[in-house]
């Protein structure tokens, strides 16, 4: 068994104290001396652990007099770059991540149908009225109709449910990007039009209608993807 560096474990304690919430993103890491000092390490050591922190964005570093390291909040495109090189060394397949991610969502909007509030349904109509505004940018629209679909996972409340769903949505989504048609205006309509409708039948209430109904349009998403290169295998690094 390998003995930790002291770095390693330096970084190991700052990293708890930021994911404990001790540190909350925007604040500033201890200045070096009191760091030195609160471990007895030295500046190297220190420094060492700082960069530990800095590659898996839990902080960023400015450099220069006025500089320091602020603590950032986790980010799941960290994970998904690790996930993703796992994923794309065992050789799978956009169908497959697609298969994975769609298995997500219906179950969260039965949820959601069954137990909506108000608030959360704000959050949908604010989501559809991005997706409105976008209509005429592909890549903000993308983006757009990429966080009305996270929205719907974390309206549902399991946390660990949308932080796997994040996740897989960044594979995902930049892994598909080069394969995938864009549909045109009429597909982009049609999507927009589905998920107007979903919201609508989650704000009736109507639990196995809204399910069914997105069911539907993760099936026709799906035979979308199929035609553009569902086989086709991730391919994350450049």
């Amino acid at each position: 068994m390998r003995v930790p560096k002291t770095a390693e474990l330096v970084a190991a304690s700052l990293r708890r104290v930021i994911i404990r919430g001790e540190l909350e993103p925007g604040d500033a890491l201890p200045p070096e001396s009191a760091l030195m000092e609160q471990f007895g390490i030295s500046r190297p050591t220190l420094r060492e652990a700082i960069r530990v922190l800095e590659s898996e964005a839990l902080i960023s570093v400015r450099r220069g007099v006025h500089g320091g390291a602020r603590v950032n909040a986790p980010d799941p495109m960290v994970a998904a770059r690790y996930l993703g090189l796992i994923l794309e060394y065992r050789g799978t397949t956009l169908g497959e991540m697609f298969q994975l991610v769609a298995s997500i969502e219906p179950p969260c909007v039965r949820q959601l149908a069954g137990r909506h509030t108000p608030s959360g349904i704000g959050r949908l109509h604010e989501a559809l009225a991005t997706e409105e505004e976008a209509k005429d940018d592909p890549a903000a629209l993308a983006e757009a109709k990429a966080a009305f679909h996270a929205t719907l996972v974390e309206l549902n409340g399991n946390r660990a449910m949308l932080a796997l769903h994040e996740t897989l949505q960044c594979i995902f989504y930049q892994a598909k990007s080069p394969h995938i048609a864009t549909g045109g205006k009429t597909g982009t309509r049609r999507d927009h039009e589905e998920h107007v409708k979903l919201v609508k039948l989650i704000q009736a209430g109507e639990a196995d209608e809204a399910e069914a109904h997105w069911r539907r349009h993760i099936s026709r998403m799906e035979k979308e993807l199929n035609a553009s290169g569902a086989n086709t295998r991730l391919e994350l690094l450049d």
